[in-house]
């Protein structure tokens, strides 16, 4: 795998044709395989395991339970049962809506911003590398900013980082929205959990939103607290209002520039599957949605966080700037 390199900076023109797709079949919903796997065996002994799945169907979590019995089952390992029952999480009847779901709409009279595919020109992708010191000096950073901030954790450091650092490079106007949607494991919300072998999609999405001028003039702790206040307000009462909301309203995810998705595939379980080769060296997505953020850890055990994403050349150009800042200059970016 010498001619691949580091495969954590996203690429999909190097690392799509290492996993299989069923080109031009992909109308609906139901025309996307559950699972689909690719095996690469290279000269030098490297071998490299591509997996698609339809993510209506399932989440990581699940991807990674599929990862590890696959890897059971070539070690010839006995096999857990799947919870597979998902009306658990099937909507009320009555529907019960009493949280605003901004994840899902637009406020009203509200100017649409240009989607990516509209924009000129490709997007290139980057990944920027997050170490134990540079997370410690972003921490000190936020709470210097404000003392009485809550503790934050280093995913809402790096998030509220790129969101900032994002909506500057796209220079969104400073009396436009702008959003952060912050994929949340919702399993372990309801009381009690989901069964630990469920099988499905278990996330919820956290918003966070103001303008563009609160977000880019306001020290980094006030995108910081915005996070985690988001974050914490997904409970299993606001899943079952987001399970509600779109049974009646059938609206999904926006899409455009001006609404940023972020998601962790760091405590994934990924490196725990081993199919008789020996442990993965590395794990990395081959693709992602225009507008979403991914952050990975670079290696097995490495206390490293990876932030991929993909931006047109113009904005990423500025985005690498704003990126690796100075953490004694002041408290704002």
């Amino acid at each position: 795998m010498a001619g691949l390199g580091d495969i954590s900076i996203i690429d999909p023109v190097k690392l799509r044709k290492f996993i299989h797709f069923n080109e031009g079949t992909d109308q609906n919903i139901l025309d996307v395989p559950s699972v689909t796997g690719q095996v690469t065996r290279f000269k030098c002994g490297g071998i490299i395991v591509g997996v698609r799945f339809n993510h209506m169907l399932m989440d990581g979590i699940s991807l990674t339970d599929f990862i590890s019995s696959w890897a059971k089952v070539a070690g010839e390992e006995p096999l857990s049962d799947p919870y597979l029952d998902r009306s658990i999480l099937s909507p009320r009847q009555p529907p019960v809506i009493n949280f605003p779901h901004d994840e899902y709409t637009k406020k009203e009279g509200e100017r649409k911003s240009i989607p990516f595919h509209d924009q000129k020109g490709k997007l290139v992708y980057q990944s920027f590398c997050f170490d134990p010191k540079k997370l410690a000096q972003l921490k000190k950073m936020a709470t210097d900013c404000d003392h009485q901030l809550v503790t934050p954790t280093r995913f809402e450091l790096i998030s509220a980082l790129v969101w900032i650092s994002r909506t500057k490079a796209l220079k969104i106007k400073p009396d436009q929205a702008t959003q952060l949607l912050i994929v949340v494991d919702g399993r372990s919300k309801f009381m009690p959990p989901l069964p630990k072998a469920y099988f499905g999609n278990g996330i919820a999405w956290a918003c966070a939103q103001c303008k563009t001028k609160e977000l880019t003039e306001k020290p980094l702790s006030f995108a910081v607290k915005m996070v985690h206040e988001a974050i914490n307000a997904v409970t299993e009462d606001y899943i079952r209002s987001a399970i509600d909301y779109f049974e009646v309203m059938r609206k999904g995810l926006e899409y455009d520039q001006n609404i940023c998705w972020i998601t962790k595939w760091s405590r994934l379980p990924f490196y725990d599957a081993n199919f008789c080769w020996g442990e993965p060296t590395q794990v990395a997505p081959a693709s992602t949605l225009d507008n979403l953020v991914l952050v990975v850890s670079q290696r097995n055990n490495s206390e490293n966080m990876v932030v991929s994403l993909g931006l047109p050349f113009s904005a990423m150009e500025i985005f690498r700037e704003l990126i690796q800042w100075d953490p004694t200059h002041n408290c704002g970016l």
